[in-house]
């Protein structure tokens, strides 16, 4: 769903198809299947980007369906190798179309081989624009060569990295030092960027770095999930530079060797022993260089942007994105999920048991998603083998159970007799554990659906008179019948014994 979003936004950027297929990757048959289920839609694209995924997924489910003949797909899969052997002396595509009718003798016909070489030919050689937009894209990457922070205890110095952020019309530039390109040290970098130029540009340009592109791929790079749910929190889009076309990312290559002039120049000399002084260190010559007259111009970096790039770039939302991980786990027959991280277990919905979920999180809170929607939202607690259990996600039963507290135990208990209200404070206030002594409430409240409220009343009144509090004595009371029996009828019945003569009398004893 964040492709399509991706597509849209550069649809509605007036980006042209093939852009958007270099950009993408996608077939074209795909794209004029999407475009037009968008304008069926007759939504605005600010509507359609606010759609959930599940939403979006329906509206645009059917431009993925048969988009290609399984010919077609195996022969667009042949393509990229074709290319390449046609870069070879004496091969031509009459001597690739014969090669292969003879591998695949159901194939496609010599002129629809061609026709379709060409399509996808002219969607791999685009000509690229110079002119940059302003607002239009923000170009990023990590310098090669390194900076370095010094170890006080050791004086050992270790390398860091360098990213450089620069807008493509004004080139206005952000430098800052990480400790690594990880995205936990990447992401933050370029969220720092966006707060440095005030605002969001249209669309973001890594390099093929991992931490921007898990899959990196001359034709469709796969954007990394972080770095895109990122850019969704922006409302922006991700084009990644293309491989081996350095005419992609030249602002930003260019403005690196100035940075080794400007900036690192006069930083050689001086030792810094954390990142954050060598960032402080970075500012001063990085606004010099920011507010320094263009050579050629008369205008700085730093005019250009505040005079014609800043008021088109996007807002900034009112909240900074919070860096989240993410993985995948199945929900166990308890209704709980396992954060493998910290080994601590979190509710969903007692629905989800059995299904596979993706665990969201921060260092603040876990959402848990399954298709498309999220099912629960807990405060991340990094306790091991404890749970966190929301009373909602439980079945009836279960919530019941787990909703027991002693006030609503003895409540009911008085709602029956105060004498069983009696014996059960009694049971609480044995010391053992808790939630057991509630469980044993519990069930001498329910053994009243068997026997009646009034057989329990005088259960637990007969329990009172022996001075023994347990489930086990109040059950043993009822099936013996011992509740029917008052002590009073069987002290009359020894009082009320007839005389005889054989009977000693106390007298005997003296």
């Amino acid at each position: 769903m964040i492709n399509i979003r991706h597509i849209l936004r550069l649809y509605a950027q007036n980006h042209t198809m093939s852009e958007i297929i270099v950009q993408t990757g996608i077939h074209r048959a795909t794209l004029k299947n999407i475009i037009a289920d968008f304008k069926e839609s007759k939504m605005s694209i600010v509507d359609v980007l606010q759609l959930s995924d599940q939403a979006l997924d329906e509206l645009f489910k059917k431009a993925f369906e048969n988009v290609q003949s399984e010919k077609l797909q195996i022969l667009y899969g042949l393509f990229p190798e074709i290319d390449k052997e046609l870069k070879r002396k004496g091969v031509t595509k009459m001597l690739l179309w014969d090669e292969y009718k003879k591998k695949h003798p159901d194939g496609v016909g010599k002129s629809q081989f061609l026709y379709h070489f060409s399509q996808w030919k002219a969607t791999k050689t685009p000509i690229m624009r110079q002119n940059h937009k302003a607002g239009d894209k923000l170009f990023i990457d990590f310098a090669g060569e390194k900076l370095f922070i010094t170890d006080k205890e050791t004086g050992k110095a270790k390398p860091v990295e360098v990213f450089v952020a620069v807008l493509g019309a004004s080139q206005l530039t952000y430098v800052e030092a990480t400790m690594t390109q990880k995205k936990e040290d990447f992401i933050p970098a370029c969220e720092n960027a966006l707060q440095f130029i005030q605002g969001v540009p249209a669309a973001i340009v890594p390099d093929n770095l991992r931490s921007a592109v898990t899959k990196s791929d001359k034709y469709e790079p796969t954007i990394n999930q972080t770095f895109a749910d990122f850019a969704e929190h922006y409302n922006t889009t991700i084009l990644p530079a293309r491989a081996h076309r350095p005419t992609d990312k030249a602002v930003v290559e260019n403005t690196i060797k100035i940075v080794y002039t400007r900036i690192y120049a006069k930083l050689r000399d001086r030792v810094f022993y954390t990142i954050e002084s060598l960032n402080e260190a970075i500012a001063l010559p990085l606004e010099e260089h920011n507010n320094q007259i263009i050579t050629g111009k008369d205008y700085s970096r730093r005019q250009y942007y505040e005079n014609a790039e800043k008021s088109v770039l996007l807002p900034l939302p009112h909240m900074r994105y919070e860096f989240k991980k993410q993985l995948f786990a199945t929900v166990d027959k308890n209704g709980h999920v396992a954060l493998s991280l910290d080994r601590h277990y979190y509710s969903v919905p007692y629905k989800h048991i059995g299904k596979r979920v993706k665990l969201m999180f921060t260092n603040y809170k876990v959402e848990i998603y399954f298709n498309y929607e999220r099912i629960a939202l807990h405060k991340r607690l990094q306790s091991p083998f404890k749970y966190t259990t929301d009373k909602e996600h439980l079945p009836p039963a279960h919530r019941f159970v787990a909703e027991l507290e002693p006030d609503k135990l003895l409540s009911a208990a008085a709602d029956i007799h105060k004498d069983v209200r009696l014996y059960l404070m009694k049971i609480l206030a044995q010391k053992q554990h808790t939630e057991q002594l509630q469980k044993v409430c519990l069930g001498i409240l329910n053994l009243a659906k068997k026997y009646g409220n009034e057989r329990l009343i005088r259960a637990c009144q007969r329990g009172l008179s022996f001075g023994v509090y347990n489930y086990g004595t109040i059950k043993k009371i009822l099936n013996g019948g011992l509740d029917i029996y008052e002590e009073d009828d069987e002290a009359s019945t020894v009082a009320d014994m007839p005389q005889h003569d054989n009977i000693r009398g106390s007298d005997y004893y003296k």
